[in-house]
């Protein structure tokens, strides 16, 4: 199984950037991880379009909340049934296009407090780590 953040906009604070490097490269020890920033929620919109066959996630504040333990079973069982690639779609400070919330139905919401899309990219971020780490039996959840 392969991992996609799509992101629209850039990650523009450097010490965001460099969070957001250091877990995709601890993730890349368990899963591929791909990072793909995109100007324009239309540009996003099309690479879903182009990776139909993809488990597609939108982060949204509306959107469903689970702990760090039932993301590792869903993401788990996901990979264990075959699935071939996971993106995580991550918007901008501007929120996302009704054409976009409407072609990826399953919501996730990070939590119940409104953070930045930068800062919700690195949580996305470590808690994919974390799900890893619980799949393994790594003590780093603990």
């Amino acid at each position: 199984m392969r991992i996609q953040l799509l992101m629209i906009g850039k990650t523009r604070r450097g010490e965001m950037c460099a969070l957001l490097d250091d877990y995709a490269n601890r993730i890349r020890r368990s899963c591929p991880i791909e990072i793909l920033e995109v100007r324009y929620a239309e540009a996003a919109l099309k690479k879903l379009e182009a990776d139909r066959a993809a488990t597609a996630v939108l982060l949204d504040a509306g959107g469903r909340t689970i702990d760090s333990n039932a993301l590792a079973k869903w993401l788990g069982d996901l990979r264990d049934r075959g699935t071939r690639q996971v993106i995580f779609v991550c918007g901008n400070a501007g929120g996302f296009p009704e054409a976009l919330r409407e072609r990826v139905p399953q919501k996730l919401s990070l939590s119940a407090m409104t953070l930045s899309h930068e800062l919700a990219r690195v949580v996305l971020a470590e808690q994919l780590y974390r799900v890893f780490a619980i799949l393994s039996g790594s003590p780093y959840p603990k």
